[in-house]
C-alpha cells in the first residue's frame, strides 16, 4: 500500500522538475550555444533545439500534474530521461567543456552529478509508471518527495551557490582555511606556493581582491577560489591544482560570474616565464 503511494506520488516532483527546467530553457535559450548542441545538431539549429527540449519539458510535466492518463505520462518522462542522460553521456564524452544546460544558466561542464540527476530522474519516472492512481492521493508519502527533492538539489551543480557555497563560506570563517589539509594529506599551504608560482596565476593576479576564500577537493584536483573583479563585474577566480602534477603549468584557473556562474575568461595559453 504504502509502495503504491509513493510511486503515486512520483509525477508531482517529476512535474515540477520538468516545468523548471522547461522555464530555464525559454528564459535562457542562449544558454544552448554553450551547450553540446551546436555540436549534435549545428550552431543554427542548436537554439531552437533548445526550445523543443524546453516545449517537451513543459507539456510532459503538465501531464504528470493533472488527470488522468497517469501511465502514459509516466512512460513519456521515461522517455525524456533516457533522452536526457544518453545526451549528457555524449556531450562528457565528445564536448567535456559544454554546459549540462539542464537547469538555469550555469556554464559548469557535465559532470558526474549532472549525469547521475538525469539517472535518478529515470528511476523516478519508472517508478511513476507503476502508479495507479494520481499525486493528490499519495497520502503520507508525499513526504519521501522531500528526501527525493533534497537529493535532487545535492545533485545540481547549478544550485551550489545557493547552499553549498554559503556552507563552505561558513567553514571558512570558523576554521581558518590555512590551518586545514586534504583528504590525501596535501597541507593547503603547500597548494598556495604551487598556485603562487603558476603562469596562470599571474594571468589572473591583476583580477584578484582577496585571499584564498574557499577550497575544496574533486578526485585528483584541489579548487581554490578568490574574490575577483572582471570587466567591473563580482566575479569569482577558481583555480585548479592537480594533486599528482607539481609544475607550475599544470594549474588552470577560470574566472566566473559570480551571481550566474558564467565564465568571463578563461587564460588557454600560459607562458612559462
Amino acid at each position: 500500500m504504502f509502495a503504491q503511494q509513493v510511486a503515486a506520488a512520483q509525477p508531482l516532483l517529476i512535474g515540477l522538475l520538468l516545468l523548471w527546467s522547461a522555464y530555464g530553457k525559454f528564459a535562457g535559450a542562449e544558454q544552448a550555444r554553450r551547450t553540446a548542441l551546436p555540436r549534435l545538431v549545428g550552431e543554427s539549429r542548436a537554439v531552437p533545439a533548445y526550445r523543443l527540449v524546453g516545449v517537451a519539458e513543459a507539456v510532459i510535466g503538465t501531464a504528470l500534474l493533472v488527470p488522468p492518463a497517469w501511465t502514459v505520462e509516466a512512460v513519456a518522462a521515461v522517455a525524456l530521461a533516457v533522452g536526457f542522460t544518453g545526451y549528457l553521456v555524449y556531450a562528457k564524452i565528445v564536448v567535456p567543456e559544454a554546459s549540462c544546460g539542464c537547469i538555469g544558466t550555469s556554464a559548469k561542464p557535465v559532470g558526474r552529478r549532472a549525469i547521475g540527476r538525469a539517472l535518478l530522474l529515470l528511476a523516478t519516472a519508472l517508478v511513476a509508471t507503476t502508479a495507479s492512481a494520481g499525486w493528490w492521493s499519495a497520502g503520507p508519502a508525499t513526504a519521501v518527495l522531500v528526501l527525493e527533492a533534497a537529493v535532487f538539489v545535492m545533485l545540481s551543480a547549478e544550485l551550489d551557490r545557493y547552499w553549498l557555497l554559503p556552507l563552505r563560506r561558513l567553514r571558512v570563517r570558523i576554521s581558518h582555511p590555512l590551518a586545514g589539509t586534504a583528504t590525501d594529506g596535501v597541507p593547503l599551504a603547500a597548494t598556495q606556493r604551487r598556485l603562487l608560482l603558476s603562469p596562470a596565476y599571474r594571468a589572473v593576479d591583476g583580477l584578484l581582491r582577496s585571499d584564498i576564500r574557499d577550497y575544496w577537493d574533486d578526485e585528483d584536483w584541489r579548487f581554490v577560489s578568490y574574490t575577483a573583479r572582471y570587466d567591473g563585474r563580482s566575479a569569482t577566480a577558481v583555480f585548479a591544482v592537480p594533486h599528482h602534477d607539481s609544475t607550475p603549468e599544470s594549474v588552470r584557473v577560470a574566472v566566473v560570474d559570480e551571481t550566474s556562474g558564467q565564465t568571463l575568461y578563461r587564460p588557454t595559453v600560459l607562458a612559462t616565464a
